[in-house]
């Protein structure tokens, strides 16, 4: 049985609501915001602040300096040479290991996949579903008219791929990557119960 799922995910596939599922049947713990917590603990930094950096790539040309001369050892936060972008995906990455190394968990985006990539504990997954599904999805989520979900799913999509290629130097939703590629529009039930059998038979 894997001790850790990192889950991808579209904008709009319920992949919250997907780890909320799982985190229960699984009787593991899941962290998504949290980990924005955690990382303002760690830097004193307010989680407002830097909540509006997360998930979100700098364009700083310190990035590749701040990987070389850190590479996630705990040296990146409070460095005031580096952006907040840099020092919070610094921070995320430090508690993900932590996390894993702790015990079973669920981690929610933030590159996951990629920062625990050298693991052989991991089960890598990434939700998906058709437009327009997510597009009724975001819609019903929000009570906004379907145009304007379509608008932020594009925009939200652009700054996850900006983000996710831009700190792992690789294709944001290359499913490559990943163990098992599921569909939401199975439904909730259909797509827990399949990443829960691969947990634990993988």
């Amino acid at each position: 049985m894997k001790s850790v799922i990192t889950i991808g995910r579209q904008f709009g596939c319920g992949g919250r609501a997907i780890c909320k599922r799982l985190s229960e049947e699984l009787n593991i713990p899941f962290y998504d915001k949290e980990l924005i917590e955690y990382a303002a603990t760690k830097s004193g930094i307010s989680p407002e602040v830097l909540e509006q950096y997360d998930e979100k790539a700098t364009n700083s040309l310190l990035y590749s300096l701040s990987i070389s001369a850190y590479s996630y050892a705990g040296t990146g936060m409070n460095n005031p040479h580096l952006p907040l972008n840099d020092q919070l995906f610094i921070s995320q990455s430090e508690v993900i290991k932590q996390l894993a190394d702790e015990g079973p968990c669920i981690i929610l985006g933030r590159c996951s996949d990629y920062v625990l990539r050298d693991r052989d504990d991991v089960l890598k997954v990434f939700v998906h579903c058709d437009i327009d599904n997510r597009v009724k999805n975001v819609s019903q989520r929000l009570g906004i008219p379907e145009n304007k979900a379509k608008d932020i799913i594009k925009k939200t999509e652009k700054r996850r791929a900006s983000y996710y290629n831009y700190y792992t130097h690789r294709k944001w939703g290359d499913l490559s990557y990943f163990d098992l590629a599921i569909n939401s529009a199975l439904g909730i039930d259909k797509v827990v119960e399949t990443i829960k059998s691969f947990y634990i038979n993988k």
